[in-house]
């Protein structure tokens, strides 16, 4: 996994809308999290800042325009924040993080089905 940048929680808000619908521009991005949270248009443009600084986004110009893009893939973003979780929190032990998820959840029928499919899968 090629070395990825750290993103904080506000910024993988801005990354996720990015990921999702990308080119955008600020503006874009600004009337995204507009309604979900209670960010300034400055806050936005700061964090698509920070995101410029950390390599994880890059923009082209249309006229006077910035219009940004991803350059890390969602799923290595995830991949690489859920293995620090698993490391932080459970020291690495998967099987004691799963043990702790299902203690603390309902499940349907149809989700511990879907759980069990997974398992199998490994098995082979």
């Amino acid at each position: 996994m090629k070395n990825l940048p750290q993103i904080s929680d506000a910024e993988w808000q801005i990354m996720k809308i990015l990921w999702d619908r990308a080119p955008l521009t600020a503006s874009d991005v600004i009337n995204k999290v507009d309604g979900v949270t209670s960010w300034k248009p400055k806050t936005v443009k700061t964090l698509l800042g920070r995101l410029l600084k950390k390599n994880a986004i890059s923009f082209h110009k249309e006229g006077r325009t910035y219009v940004y893009y991803p350059l890390v893939a969602e799923d290595e973003c995830v991949k690489a924040e859920s293995q620090s979780f698993l490391e932080k929190v459970f020291c690495g032990a998967l099987n004691v993080m799963f043990a702790k998820f299902l203690e603390e959840q309902e499940l349907s029928r149809e989700e511990i089905a879907e759980l069990k499919r997974i398992l199998d899968q490994k098995k082979k």
